[in-house]
């Protein structure tokens, strides 16, 4: 029975190559390792590639005590920085715009107050310069009104006195004028008379009797 099954297994198995290809000298030596190296490569790359996946520093957990050893000196060392160079200099900044602010506030204040009296003591000249200016006009109106009252005064008076001497040169030249009409009168009617009568009348009764007539014709 052994030598039986050893026949039987043997048939199959020399059935199996006679049945295979057969391949040219050098083929299967060079496929066969191509084959284990590519196997090879891609068990490595997964290796290395786990291995990657697995040792991310931030989430290693074998590297958490010199992390948070390194956190602790990089913020304690930021908060010197900060709290002896920038802190400081950003504190002194603000300090210097906040009095420079008040400064500038101050000036502005001083300026809007010297601005306030300046326009107060220009708004009291200009009414004192107002009130002497009606003051000084009236006064000249005053004056002019009192000098051509003056004026007219001296000027009524002159014209008085001229008017007084013209009337009594009239009355005298009027007299005058009387005078010499009645002698002309007197002769007229001397002249009249005598040649409607033919006689000379006497020159008495010709000069009463035109005297006469002028009285009668100045009381008419």
């Amino acid at each position: 029975m052994p030598v039986a099954a050893a026949s039987d297994k043997a048939a199959p198995a020399a059935v199996a190559q006679a049945a295979t290809p057969v391949q040219p000298a050098g083929q299967g030596t060079h496929e066969a390792p191509k084959a284990g190296a590519a196997s090879h490569g891609e068990a490595g790359h997964g290796e290395a590639g786990e291995a990657h996946k697995s040792h991310f520093p931030p989430f290693d957990a074998t590297t958490f005590a010199s992390q948070l050893l390194w956190l602790v000196l990089s913020f304690g060392l930021l908060y010197i920085l900060m709290s002896r160079v920038a802190l400081p200099r950003i504190g002194r900044i603000l300090e210097e715009r906040h009095d420079r602010i008040a400064d500038d506030l101050e000036e502005a204040s001083k300026h809007k107050a010297e601005s306030e009296a300046a326009q107060a003591a220009y708004e009291k000249a200009l009414a004192e310069a107002r009130s002497k200016a009606n003051t000084i006009a009236g006064e000249t109106r005053n004056r002019l009104t009192a000098d051509s009252d003056a004026n007219r005064k001296a000027l009524e008076a002159q014209l008085a006195d001229k008017l007084a001497t013209a009337e009594a040169r009239i009355a005298s030249t009027k007299t005058e004028a009387l005078t010499h009409v009645k002698g002309i009168a007197v002769d007229a009617t001397h002249a009249i008379v005598s040649t409607l009568i033919g006689t000379a009348p006497a020159p008495a009764d010709v000069e009463k009797a035109v005297d006469g007539v002028m009285a009668r014709k100045d009381a008419a």
